[in-house]
């Protein structure tokens, strides 16, 4: 079965537990404008299933995602990249996401294998986050060209200062355990216990008065998206992905070369 015959992201609830789950495991769940949009869709039937009061968002497979779709969404047409304003089809803005909510639940990552770039945004942008032991995370945008301001202003927000400096300049590879020592993270759980710990999670949360907890998540986004606002605002006029380092390295990644030499423009 293809990732166009099945569902690209599929929606189940159960004791008032939403489960997301990214469902292309053989291009580990990398994020097609389809998949932004179907993703979209099943925050969408969270928010107003008034049978759910929680979510989790897990990657079915290898990896919860290895970020953008790097053949479809970053090696478009100049022009294309002009009117979308981006590497992001119309109206596929992952940054939408979790802001769009108008009922304010909160929502669980569960991440396993590989968290990477537009997957990492996601998942820092989740009220809660577990991950499986080992665990590889990266701001993929740095060696690409695109720059990882909003990562870094993830990062700081969810208190992980000095550390999400380092990784949003130097776009390495940073583990689970790395991510819960600098407070990116809330659980390690064991390898394959990832969904089974945010459940449990998820348990708790649901246990209280469910407009008490919305209430908290509400503040919790709004500061959360001021900030993400602010960053774009300095970033957008920069236009990165227009820049020829970026074209390179979008190359070089479908390609399977090492990229560069990088020219600074």
């Amino acid at each position: 079965m293809t990732g166009t015959e099945r569902n690209l992201v599929e929606y189940a609830c159960q004791d008032h537990i939403a489960t997301i789950t990214l469902n292309r495991p053989d291009k580990l769940n990398a994020f097609s404008d389809d998949m932004v949009a179907a993703l979209a869709g099943a925050l969408r039937r969270f928010d107003i299933d008034n049978d759910a009061c929680v979510a989790i968002i897990h990657g079915a497979g290898r990896a919860f995602s290895s970020g953008a779709d790097v053949r479809q969404r970053q090696l478009r047409r100049r022009e294309e990249f002009e009117q979308h304003g981006g590497p992001q089809g119309w109206g596929t803005h992952a940054g939408d996401l979790l802001t769009r909510a108008v009922n304010w639940k909160p929502v669980i990552a569960a991440a396993h294998g590989y968290v990477m770039g537009l997957a990492l945004g996601i998942v820092l942008e989740c009220d809660l986050i577990v991950a499986a032991s080992g665990t590889q995370f990266q701001v993929t945008e740095t060696p690409r060209g695109l720059g990882g301001a909003k990562y870094w202003a993830l990062l700081d927000f969810r208190g992980a200062a000095a550390f999400g400096t380092e990784m949003a300049l130097t776009g390495r590879f940073f583990t689970a355990e790395e991510a819960l020592a600098n407070r990116v993270i809330n659980r390690v759980a064991p390898e394959g216990q990832h969904v089974q710990v945010a459940l449990e999670l998820a348990q708790a949360v649901a246990r209280n008065p469910p407009l008490s907890v919305r209430a908290t998540i509400r503040s919790r986004r709004w500061y959360m998206e001021q900030l993400e606002r602010e960053v774009a605002m300095q970033t957008a006029p920069l236009k990165l992905y227009l820049s020829e380092d970026f074209g390179e390295a979008a190359r070089a990644f479908v390609e399977k070369r090492k990229p560069g030499p990088f020219k600074g423009r």
